[in-house]
């Protein structure tokens, strides 16, 4: 476990010295704890995570900020020695940057996060810049950007071809120097993902984006087996409590229709006095309103 409190510093120090950042999407307080234990350096609380994940919601559109905040200040109550950054939702940020600002604002306030992140490239470089200069730290998200995923066609892997890749490079160049603290990329090809990770002097983080970036980051569901139907190519599972899980359910279900549970060891007793008290009761000792 992290003995003191990751910082933004410390990232920048990981970077130089070639030591790869941890990091996790996740979302409450129990696997917050666990993240904590395992010494994690980062948790992205991802509007991905809390809408599709925790909420079940189709995509990541329907995510509204009280409900970010609420999963944020969760993960930060079981979390104090990562670095903690929440994922500003679809349309927090978009038509203004005094929106942007403001609700950047709402999210280290309220949230209690070390740092928000915004999705997109030069289009929101504006925005990047007016809440870094409000000293708020803010990292950018490039590649496959959930929020507008349908309009770039689809879940579909980035930077495949040269011409992608050179914007998608533009863009994370144009980020860092709006004021980005560190830079997401999202599901791109491992050539473009080391290429970034080599040009930019800020941290950069993968998910899904091959080896060679300066940190590494997955889903606590995918990490756990606990995805529910999408495994994302690139996902690993160090475990599968999706069966695990389902299991005990199963065997909770059929001990109590067959009684086997809660057994005495799992009940609370009377004193054998007390009992013979309450079985001797008369109904006319009893206040009971018949009515």
């Amino acid at each position: 476990m992290n003995e003191k409190k990751v910082t933004i510093q410390h990232l920048v120090e990981m970077k130089k010295n070639g030591r790869k950042i941890v990091a996790i999407s996740l979302y409450d307080y129990p696997t917050a704890v666990f993240a904590e234990k395992a010494g994690v350096d980062v948790i992205l609380v991802g509007d991905g995570s809390v809408g599709m994940t925790a909420l079940g919601y189709r995509n990541t559109v329907p995510v509204t900020m009280d409900e970010m905040i609420t999963f944020c200040k969760a993960v930060v109550r079981g979390a104090k020695h990562p670095l903690i950054i929440g994922d500003m939702p679809f349309m927090s940020y978009h038509s203004s940057v005094e929106e942007a600002l403001r609700n950047a604002g709402r999210f280290m306030k309220e949230g209690g996060v070390d740092a928000v992140k915004l999705e997109g490239g030069r289009e929101i470089s504006d925005k990047i810049k007016a809440i870094s200069d409000a000293g708020i730290p803010v990292s950018g998200h490039i590649g496959l950007t959930p929020q507008t995923a349908s309009l770039a066609g689809g879940y579909r892997a980035q930077g495949k071809t040269a011409e992608e890749a050179k914007k998608i490079l533009e863009d994370a160049i144009t980020l860092e120097r709006s004021g980005a603290f560190a830079l997401v990329i999202e599901f791109v090809t491992a050539e473009l993902a080391g290429l970034i990770s080599k040009k930019l002097t800020i941290p950069v983080l993968g998910w899904g984006s091959g080896p060679y970036c300066d940190g590494v980051g997955l889903n606590i569901s995918d990490i756990l087996g606990l995805s529910l139907g999408l495994f994302p190519k690139f996902a690993k599972s160090y475990a599968n409590l999706h069966d695990i899980c389902t299991n005990a359910l199963i065997e909770y279900k059929k001990e109590v229709q067959e009684g086997i549970f809660p057994s005495k060891e799992h009940s609370v007793t009377m004193d054998t006095s007390e009992y013979g008290k309450m079985i001797s009761w008369k109904e006319s000792e009893m206040n009971v309103d018949h009515n």
